[in-house]
């Protein structure tokens, strides 16, 4: 088979793949490239060569650049000054959009607006307006500011090396602002004006307290006198439970609290069961357990002191984090951690489903309860960001002097021309290591693990798309198609080509295969590459129009409330924008 026609058949079914979303977008990379070495695409001596390419080094060194610089308190304190500026709603929107696209020029874009999502949350509370008009444009706000810089977001990166691959040199670190900086001043006066009339109002599903009614949920089940339960532990208990369908929170004993740890607590006569279950379905299970439903109001005094020692949190599941796929039976959160999951939400609305059934996705929000010390061991682990209010973590005045100077110091060594950008931000990465500003783990928990394999392995993927002549052939063919156009009307093609792909699959990967395109094009229409390659940059960034297309739209959804089709309600309007503005920007900078 011709080697044209076999890239063809594994990218169309890696596309499938990616679209489905039942393996994450890493695996299906990697099973990419394992079906390209299979076929002969890429050399077995060349298999891994992505791992190693500049664009990977670069992505995990901001990546940990960007750890530091919040470890050290930058964006707390910003966000500090930011939350007592202005009263008024508006304002206060813009500078929250103003200030996460700025961040995201020159952090990781997720990470930027990850940390600052708890404070436009507590914005909107305190503000009295639905979080959902806020949350989508903090997101969206964040890939604009991202497509301004080199280091700003992947797909810049991907295509300033391939340049260099190709052209023998790569674009510079602020090459992107003439376009990138344009995009972003208009779209941000769009976002910050149009949500009020777009977006839908769901003050309820966004608002915790009203997403979490919990208290109707929350029982007390007393252990009675000859109940064939005394003596089991509670990992014992777990099928009985089933009968209950509900899941055990807590367990009160002599008037004292416990989370239940590591299962090993046998039950007393007296004891009380904390159980998150619908009262209607547990009367009849219950008494034939020898349990009876409790509300002696000595208990519900012993109840409360109790709960003045534990918290309730709301966190959301990052995309990618550890638990995603996981249920509450296999992350075992009461052993491990002493934490309890007493409600999760999904898209705005409260799941009816039993918990122990319920797989995590990213997004998912989950009500927490545990001590503070616990509760932030178990967010940390499992790859989740509380929702509510965070006291600052303003770091010590040389951890911010550390990490701001030498970050400071690799973008001036970069710009100056002093060393390329890979090996500035690795030295910059190492130093804040060394420095003491992170630890040598918070280091590694930083790169974004399954960001890099996709890049890893779809850069040798791309590469194979290139040499097998499959991206001469499709640029024969939308030559063919295009006729006699322009290559004005190509470049719109191509723009737009890229948006639509970054909206479907993950951005560095539309980059990655696209690239390859854009040269080709460019090639065969005898003018510059420079606009075409732009034009994949820019359009790659735009992933407005659904939740998959960015980690940053899908970390929004679950405190939003947002549905799917929401995403195109601010998305297709700028969208629009970026393509109407970008085109003739993308002309008057980069001409052909």
């Amino acid at each position: 088979m011709e080697p044209q026609i076999l890239i063809a058949l594994i990218l169309g079914m890696t596309l499938v793949l990616f679209l489905w979303g039942y393996w994450r977008y890493d695996m299906v990379a990697m099973l990419a490239l394992i079906a390209c070495v299979a076929v002969g695409l890429v050399p077995f001596d060349g298999a891994f060569d992505g791992f190693s390419h500049p664009a990977v080094i670069t992505v995990a060194a901001v990546l940990i650049l960007s750890r530091a610089l919040a470890s050290a308190g930058v964006v707390d304190i910003v966000g500090g000054w930011l939350g007592g500026l202005a009263d008024h709603a508006l304002v206060q929107t813009a500078l929250l959009t103003l200030l996460v696209g700025v961040f995201s020029a020159f952090m990781n874009n997720v990470g930027a607006l990850a940390l600052l999502l708890p404070v436009a949350i507590r914005i909107a509370r305190d503000g009295g307006f639905p979080a959902s008009r806020l949350l989508m444009p903090l997101a969206f706000g964040s890939l604009l500011g991202g497509m301004t810089t080199l280091i700003g977001t992947p797909p810049n990166i991907i295509i300033a090396n391939y340049r260099e691959s190709q052209l023998g040199d790569g674009f510079g670190l602020f090459d992107f602002a003439p376009v990138g900086l344009a995009v972003m001043a208009v779209g941000m006066i769009l976002l910050i004006l149009l949500p009020r009339f777009v977006l839908p109002d769901r003050r309820g599903q966004a608002a915790p307290d009203d997403l979490f009614e919990i208290g109707d949920y929350l029982l007390e089940l007393r252990v009675e006198e000859g109940s064939e339960l005394i003596g089991k532990s509670l990992r014992e208990l777990e099928p009985d439970l089933a009968e209950l369908d509900g899941t055990l929170v807590g367990l009160l004993r002599g008037g004292q609290r416990m989370i239940p740890q590591q299962g090993i607590q046998r039950l007393r006569e007296d004891d009380v069961l904390v159980l998150q279950a619908d009262p209607e379905k547990v009367h009849s299970a219950a008494e034939s357990l020898g349990l009876k439903l409790d509300v002696d109001e000595e208990l519900a005094l012993s109840r409360e002191a109790a709960d003045d020692e534990l918290l309730t949190m709301e966190a959301v599941v990052l995309p990618d984090a550890r638990m995603t796929g996981s249920d509450l039976r296999s992350l075992a959160l009461p052993r491990r951690f002493g934490v309890a999951v007493l409600a999760v939400a999904r898209q705005g609305q409260r799941l009816g489903e039993r918990l122990s059934r319920i797989r995590f996705r990213g997004g998912d929000v989950l009500l927490l309860q545990g001590d503070r010390e616990a509760l932030s061991e178990a967010t940390s682990q499992l790859g989740c960001l509380p929702l509510a209010d965070r006291e600052l973590s303003i770091g010590a005045p040389r951890k911010l002097a550390v990490s701001l100077g030498l970050f400071l110091a690799a973008i001036g060594a970069v710009i100056a021309g002093l060393a390329p950008v890979q090996i500035a931000l690795t030295v910059a990465a190492v130093g804040v290591v060394l420095g003491g500003v992170i630890s040598l783990r918070q280091a590694y928990g930083a790169i974004d693990w399954p960001v890099v394999i996709l890049l890893g392995a779809m850069i040798p993927v791309g590469q194979a798309f290139e040499t097998s002549g499959a991206a001469a052939a499709l640029t024969t063919f939308m030559m063919d198609l295009g006729g006699e156009l322009s290559p004005v009307v190509i470049l719109g093609g191509m723009l737009l080509t890229a948006m639509l792909l970054s909206d479907l699959i993950n951005n560095a990967s539309a980059a990655v295969l696209l690239a390859p395109v854009a040269v080709a094009l460019a090639q065969t229409l005898g003018v510059s590459s420079d606009p075409f390659l732009m034009a994949v940059a820019v359009g790659a960034s735009c992933a407005f129009l659904t939740p998959i297309g960015h980690q940053s739209n899908t970390l929004v959804m679950g405190p939003g409330g947002y549905r799917f089709s929401d995403y195109a309600r601010l998305g297709l309007p700028l969208s629009l924008l970026v393509f109407c503005l970008g085109l003739p920007m993308l002309l008057l900078v980069w001409p052909f």
